[in-house]
């Protein structure tokens, strides 16, 4: 089985990365600048206990396709239809991806789709470069068959990456796990305009306040913040990377590398659309979805807005839109 990984960034990097140390068929899939470095010196893996320049087969184009294929798609949200039209649609697909729109946006195209829940700290800043920060274990990867349930390819995938420096784990409620993941991605956004300033405490109060009541209203079941730290335990416990300064998740990287785009609209976004959908308000969380793509837009530096600044524009909308939920 070969797998190709569409999008050779941090999540994308490392799981190729990994997959090709244990001796899998991998194929990275990157563009630009990435593309170019990583034919021409390999993939450098940092990790907190090494630094290997790995030589990972890299292609910019889609390629003949093989029986036995896995198309991995690990690339933004809102690059989702852009990196998967190229390729065939007769092989599987896992959505190694934040948010929840995926899965079904792939389905329209694919037939066989498979949802991954992705806890795995890394970041990509340079081209050529992953730095991957988890430990003992690189991350936590549950998948399972879209919308619901496993299958044969479902447990062999999460075999290979169990062997290959990762938790892998089948599962039949993905979707479950990834809505829960999505209620901590609703920091992201925050994350990438303020940095890592105090008082931040009491706007993702309600950031994720009006992410559970629109879950709640429209009937999505999540797993609790106690279940996600169980499965976790100490699995993926992030670990300094020597020489390596860390900086943010994925939405900060997207400001930091200037990339002009960022995920905001498929994770504070996606609770916006169920919000109007049904009548609940999420204002703020219509303003960090406004304002991240603004800043992406924009192409400012993360951490270009207070948490002053920040708190006003949501309690603005609040006055405009109505009270948000307690």
């Amino acid at each position: 089985m070969r797998y190709i990984v569409i999008g050779a960034g941090a999540v994308g990097g490392t799981i190729g990365g990994r997959l090709f140390q244990a001796g899998h068929d991998v194929l990275l899939v990157a563009r630009g600048a990435h593309h170019d470095v990583l034919r021409r010196d390999g993939l450098r893996l940092i990790t907190p206990d090494s630094a290997q320049t790995l030589g990972v087969p890299v292609t910019r184009d889609p390629v003949r396709l093989r029986d036995g294929d896995v198309l991995v798609l690990a690339v933004k949200s809102q690059d989702t239809v852009a990196a998967l039209d190229p390729w065939p649609r007769n092989a599987p697909v896992v959505c190694a991806q934040n948010g929840v729109a995926n899965e079904r946006t792939v389905l329209r195209r694919f037939e066989r789709v498979y949802g991954m829940c992705v806890w795995l700290p890394a970041s990509h800043l340079e081209p050529g470069v992953v730095a991957a920060y988890g430990a003992p274990k690189s991350g936590l990867l549950q998948l399972g068959r879209y919308p619901h349930g496993t299958d044969a390819l479902c447990e062999r995938i999460a075999a290979d990456l169990s062997g290959s420096m990762f938790t892998g784990t089948a599962v039949p409620d993905v979707m479950r796990w990834k809505y829960a993941k999505l209620l901590g991605n609703l920091g992201n956004a925050y994350e990438a305009l303020c940095g890592r300033a105090p008082g931040h405490e009491q706007i993702m109060k309600r950031v994720r306040a009006e992410g559970r009541a629109v879950l709640d209203a429209a009937g999505i079941a999540y797993a609790s913040p106690e279940e996600e730290r169980e499965r976790r335990g100490a699995q993926v416990e992030v670990r300094p990377i020597e020489g390596v300064e860390r900086g943010g998740g994925s939405s900060w990287q997207s400001l930091a590398r200037s990339s002009g785009s960022i995920e905001a609209d498929y994770l504070n976004g996606e609770i916006v659309l169920l919000g109007r959908e049904l009548g609940v308000p999420t204002p703020a969380n219509e303003v960090l979805r406004r304002e991240a793509d603004r800043a992406a837009r924009e192409r400012l530096s993360p951490g270009s807005m207070s948490p002053e600044a920040l708190a006003a524009l949501i309690d603005a909308e609040d006055r405009r839109t109505g009270p948000a939920p307690a």
